[in-house]
């Protein structure tokens, strides 16, 4: 008999389970500590028990785990520093979506030269979480994959469903059962009601196939995730003015939903040039201060170094702390935009 299936499979590689992945690197007390806090402090913000503006704020997409922890300490030092006005969480994104073509992720290819070294990718995404939650600075992703929240879930403190995949069925019953409280963002046209649907739909219970914590296929039924939440990302135009900011507000009332709301100041918002994203921050911070309650948090795409840099590339010819992906703000300018906003916040909140 003629063959039937995976005609058009070239290669399967068996992957360890997210036990055994979890076991290799495990979670220690100190570890559990900062995505445990992290998690409360997003929650908090969300239903207006703590007035502090929430900030996820590193690359665009990881490609160098050496860089991304030298980020990290940086990062930490300001989020301490910041902590009674900003509560600042890291970027730290392991997937990318594409419209077409292009390269998919750290973990999808970590190596950037096609070979799709998936079990590399999963297990030192895994190390560098531990390692970024380990110096005290809760870590924030975007869940491409259903399968990867079961290797990395449980060191993530928040989560974004993308612009490309909130419409996705797979991806609201994920974000149904996941343990963080998850940013739906509008559609890359700048539709709200995907998103608000999204939101309502993972709010609910859902039961659909997966992988449990031995690698086998599964039902998995799930109770609903009460912290689903609107990022504004901008579309055919940017989503972040008053009136759009007022428009996503009415859109959250209609659904009966927490009226909380991030912004992203790169995408759309900031016509993907780095520079643009102080432009946006200065605005939020504005309507804060004219007394806006609406928006929880922003997010903000950084770098150790400013701008981008082609790719692919040869590996070895990249520039360290130079994003591959969209472009990111330096560290130095964003240091200084967080410690003028925090300034900011301090008054609001005092």
């Amino acid at each position: 008999m003629e063959k039937l299936y995976d005609l058009r499979v070239s290669r399967i590689i068996r992957l360890s389970s997210p036990k055994d992945l979890k076991e290799k690197l495990p979670v220690d007390e100190r570890i559990a500590d900062t995505v445990i806090t992290g998690r409360r402090e997003v929650e908090n913000i969300l239903t207006g028990k703590d007035s502090r503006l929430l900030v996820i704020v590193g690359p665009c997409s990881i490609h160098d785990t050496e860089a991304a922890l030298e980020y990290a300490l940086k990062l930490s030092a300001l989020r301490t520093e910041l902590q009674d006005d900003l509560c600042i969480m890291m970027r730290v994104y392991f997937e990318k979506p594409r419209t077409t073509l292009g390269w998919k992720g750290f973990i999808n290819d970590p190596h950037l030269d096609d070979t799709y070294d998936i079990v590399h990718g999963l297990f030192y995404a895994r190390k560098l979480l531990l390692e970024i939650n380990a110096i005290g600075l809760p870590a924030a992703t975007e869940f491409l994959d259903p399968i990867t929240p079961q290797y990395v879930a449980d060191v993530v403190s928040w989560a974004a469903i993308g612009a490309r995949t909130i419409e996705s069925q797979t991806h609201r019953q994920m974000a149904s059962g996941l343990s963080m409280p998850v940013g739906f963002k509008n559609s890359t046209d700048g539709r709200l009601n995907v998103a608000v649907d999204a939101i309502r739909s993972a709010m609910h219970p859902h039961s659909f196939l997966g992988i449990d914590q031995e690698g086998h296929s599964s039902v998995i039924t799930t109770k609903g995730n009460p912290f689903g939440h609107l990022v504004l990302r901008g579309g055919v135009k940017p989503n972040y003015e008053p009136d759009s900011i007022a428009l996503a507000e009415s859109w959250i009332a209609k659904a009966g939903l927490e009226q909380s709301l991030l912004v992203d100041c790169s995408h759309a918002n900031s016509g993907k040039k780095h520079e643009q994203q102080l432009k946006v921050w200065e605005n939020i911070l504005q309507q804060k201060t004219e007394g806006n309650k609406s928006i929880a948090g922003v997010m903000i795409e950084s770098n150790i170094c400013g701008g981008n840099q082609p790719f692919p590339e040869d590996p070895d010819k990249l520039r360290y702390g130079v994003s591959i992906t969209d472009e990111c703000l330096s560290w130095e300018e964003t240091e200084r935009m967080l410690r003028e906003g925090a300034a900011v916040i301090h008054k609001l909140i005092r």
